[in-house]
């Protein structure tokens, strides 16, 4: 067994936090059967108590340990995209942590795809002797711009957490697609990299229902669910691609020092203007994302704007995440 993996085992069953890589971004981990290492999570990040976690398992093998009731269609999901950037809400079990849940009747459950991870979840279980759980919100101080790096961790967290794995930059860099399966009708409440579209064609429906339709049945909180959320200090303006070159100019014109993020060729150039090139394809704008808020944010600039993505299915988990960014920027820590 690996040495690292090793004292993250112990430091976890010691009621420690341990920030571990996933494909998505990296998680400040805790024994999520214990209240007082899950207390932990809630004080280092500054998160509300009435927010959820996600448990992570070591494989779908282990659902039932934490949720009942499980529909044929979510174990469906899960063959197909477990491990992976996946996230159900389902029907707890008795024993699940009101701390987990946010005091509701519905836990979130997935399967990490990082190998790091799988590894620590599967000793972790071991050794503990039940079946392994991780609470893994975002190691990030609540709010903030998610960490895909150690160093990121790192600058977040510092002493708050005992240790950080590192396993390296993560793949996919923003967090998983969150699916409810607490009602009948199976709902996207947060997406992510695996979109409606590809969950529809396993479920073997035409469309999946979003959070806005089925309005009349009650949707349970998940994470990542606030309106300002994933945000950089500095104010960010989300903006029409046609209307980028205007607003760019009356921000210039303001006096004010600029940062840009754009798919589009460089349209101006002028002191204290400072472009950042985007990628074109969403996956690969969904990996550089956070990564790049993080520069954007250390720039000095007084005004980030983010050209607007095209609002088709691919794209809407950036979409999701940058309006998020936009409505919690500009805020102080102690906001």
């Amino acid at each position: 067994m690996n040495e690292e993996i090793a004292r993250a085992v112990a430091l976890l069953r010691a009621g420690e936090l341990v920030a571990i890589p996933t494909e998505t971004v990296y998680g400040l981990a805790a024994d999520a059967t214990n209240p007082d290492a899950v207390a932990k999570i809630f004080v280092a990040k500054g998160r509300p108590a009435d927010h959820p976690l996600i448990v992570h398992l070591p494989d779908a093998q282990a659902l039932d340990a934490w949720a009942r009731d499980v529909p044929a269609a979510a174990r469906q999901l899960a063959s197909a995209f477990w491990p992976g950037p996946l996230t159900l809400i389902l029907k707890r079990q008795p024993h699940v942590l009101d701390a987990v849940t946010g005091g509701q009747d519905t836990v979130g459950l997935r399967v990490p795809n990082h190998p790091l991870a799988l590894a620590l979840l599967r000793e972790f279980g071991n050794r503990a002797g039940h079946v392994a759980g991780l609470a893994a919100p975002s190691a990030n101080r609540y709010g903030r711009i998610s960490p895909t790096s150690v160093t990121d961790v790192r600058a977040e967290l510092g002493a708050k957490v005992s240790l950080v794995l590192d396993g390296g930059a993560c793949a996919v860099g923003i967090e998983s697609t969150i699916i409810d399966f607490s009602c009948a009708v199976p709902r996207v409440l947060r997406p992510g990299a695996i979109t409606a579209v590809a969950i529809a064609r396993v479920l073997g429906v035409a469309a999946l229902a979003g959070k806005a339709e089925h309005a009349d049945i009650a949707t349970p909180r998940v994470a990542g669910s606030d309106t300002a959320h994933y945000a950089p200090q500095t104010p960010l303006r989300l903006v029409d691609r046609n209307q980028l070159a205007g607003a760019i100019k009356d921000a210039l014109a303001a006096g004010l020092r600029l940062a840009v993020l754009a798919r589009s060729v460089k349209v101006i150039a002028a002191p204290g203007l400072a472009w950042h090139a985007a990628a074109s394809e969403a996956g690969a704008y969904a990996h550089d994302l956070y990564a790049q808020l993080r520069v954007l944010d250390a720039a000095g600039s007084d005004l980030i704007l983010v050209e607007a993505p095209p609002m088709t299915d691919e794209w809407l988990a950036v979409i999701d995440r940058l309006q998020r960014a936009a409505c919690g920027s500009g805020e102080s820590d102690e906001t």
